[in-house]
């Protein structure tokens, strides 16, 4: 690397949110901003804030240790051109857009770019997020642990040793945060339909969504135990789970949903 492993520089090419989410992440795990470079045409006004007070560059003074790549997947080819001239022999490339193959990736820079290929998610952005990487056979060890180091700013890593996992990674973790959401908006759909007001409907339903979260997080027990441990029998949660687990109930839903999303992730594979 360029410079030594503790002080590495790091190329971020956009600072949306995912970007913005990893930017902050590693200033707060104390990573130099004199380490770091941003481009991003149109930052939002607390992202310029934030390059401004921290006097982030916005191009790098020489080939930087790792090129992180958070642009939409519609706009990654044109990124990638740009940003070529930017890969030397001991940059990792590091890609969190959805769907992006190494292969695609790597197409415009030199043979044998090391490349990294990840899905953060939303959570990543107050720090408990989960993001599933996979490297080629060009990223050496160092690299490696460096780019577990820039994800990891941002929540826990799981490196996976088959690149097409990516997909069902993209559709579980990467959307996932979405499906929760809107659970949360459902359920307290429901409880309006039940008679609630609807405030006090969402609060029960944000709360609910929050505890069962934090108290799966805490516990050492598998989902299923807890769901069983809530549930007496010819209680009220059985009655209810009687209607989500039904023939065509809640698992065949999530199970379409899933392969709707993975489906759609290897569309905007190239």
């Amino acid at each position: 690397m360029s410079k030594s492993s503790d002080n590495p520089s790091i190329f971020l090419i956009g600072a949306g949110r995912m970007g913005g989410a990893l930017l902050r992440g590693w200033l707060a795990a104390g990573f130099p901003a004199a380490s770091l470079a941003v481009k991003e045409p149109q930052p939002s006004p607390g992202m310029a804030a934030l390059l401004n007070e921290n006097g982030i560059a916005g191009q790098p003074s020489s080939m930087p240790d790792v090129l992180v790549l958070a642009v939409k997947p519609q706009i990654m080819a044109k990124a990638l051109n740009e940003v070529a001239p930017h890969v030397g022999p001991q940059t990792a490339v590091l890609s969190i857009a959805a769907g992006r193959t190494v292969a695609s990736i790597a197409r415009p820079f030199p043979p044998g770019a090391a490349i990294v290929r990840a899905m953060p998610n939303l959570p990543a952005e107050i720090g408990r997020g989960i993001t599933a990487a996979f490297a080629n056979a060009h990223v050496t060890v160092a690299q490696r642990e460096l780019c577990g180091k820039l994800l990891g700013a941002a929540g826990d890593v799981a490196w996976v040793e088959d690149e097409s996992y990516l997909d069902a990674v993209t559709a579980v973790s990467g959307s996932g945060p979405g499906y929760v959401f809107y659970l949360v908006e459902c359920l307290a759909a429901a409880g309006r339909d039940a008679g609630l007001p609807p405030d006090l409907a969402e609060k029960l339903s944000r709360a609910t969504i929050e505890g069962a979260g934090e108290l799966l997080r805490r516990s050492p027990l598998a989902p299923a135990q807890l769901r069983e441990n809530v549930t007496s029998p010819g209680g009220t949660t059985a009655a209810g789970l009687s209607v989500l687990m039904r023939e065509r109930g809640l698992a065949d839903l999530m199970r379409e949903t899933v392969a709707a999303a993975a489906s759609r992730s290897r569309e905007l594979s190239e």
